[in-house]
């Protein structure tokens, strides 16, 4: 762990789509951030290997975890499993090269970081023990209790990504963080991601949504594009949609 950061920017969920990638990497206090942590599903979207790219000329700064849709394109690639769920899943995983499936295959799957103002910070992608099991901002208590059992009593805040909504709770005691999607937000279209120190402060950035449309038709491979980014950009999956979907996974259904 290193010694305690003023400010951290935390994106989550950019599935691979650069445009908004682009506009969040420019907002000035991002620019100013200590670090930016990525809370994975980085790359399963149309531009993977831009994605990827990006970010790694960003240095240092950028800390990495795995998400559960990174695990499965190197799956894929490797031949340890035979489809992916989502179905732009095999498209991000073939356009990847091969010095990139190697990084995502070495990413860790948490991260711990003392953050002014918020102690120890843990980060992972969906919770700290599985990245793809589902917590939302209206879970019951008994299920907070069981997914945050075995942290270590020190850490007073958890940063998660998955649900592509963005919320901040008290659970058990603890501060729970969802940034939001970057790349494919469920609820209301945007960029979103969010600020650490000394508090907690949701964003989301704006970015032209037709002309990415049609750079994102024009430069991606993937035969299902337009069709794509026009439902995931402009978030036509509403929250009440996510949530009735996801809330069967959360134990509700």
């Amino acid at each position: 762990m290193t010694s305690e950061l003023g400010r951290v920017a935390v994106l989550s969920d950019i599935h691979g789509v650069l445009p908004a990638l682009e506009a969040v990497l420019a907002e000035p206090e991002l620019m100013a951030a200590d670090r930016i942590v990525l809370t994975g599903d980085i790359t399963a979207g149309p531009q993977p290997a831009e994605v990827v790219d990006l970010l790694r000329e960003q240095g240092d700064r950028v800390l990495w975890l795995s998400g559960n849709a990174d695990r499965e394109l190197v799956e894929y690639r490797r031949g340890e499993r035979d489809d992916i769920p989502d179905p732009i899943g095999p498209y991000a995983a073939t356009a990847l090269r091969s010095d990139q499936i190697d990084f995502l295959a070495a990413l860790p799957k948490t991260l711990t970081l003392s953050i002014r103002g918020l102690g120890k910070v843990l980060f992972c992608h969906a919770t700290p023990r599985d990245d793809e099991e589902v917590v939302l901002v209206d879970s019951r208590p008994a299920r907070w209790t069981e997914v945050l059992t075995g942290l270590d009593d020190s850490i007073r805040t958890v940063v998660c990504g998955h649900t592509h909504m963005p919320y901040i709770r008290l659970a058990q005691g603890r501060l729970i963080v969802n940034p939001g999607s970057i790349g494919m937000p469920y609820g209301r279209p945007g960029a979103h991601w969010c600020l650490l120190g000394p508090g907690t402060d949701l964003r989301v950035t704006p970015y032209d949504i037709p002309t990415a449309t049609a750079r994102l038709t024009r430069e991606s491979g993937y035969p299902e594009i337009a069709e794509w980014a026009d439902y995931f950009l402009n978030a036509r999956a509403s929250d009440t949609e996510a949530l009735g979907v996801f809330g069967a996974r959360d134990g509700w259904g």
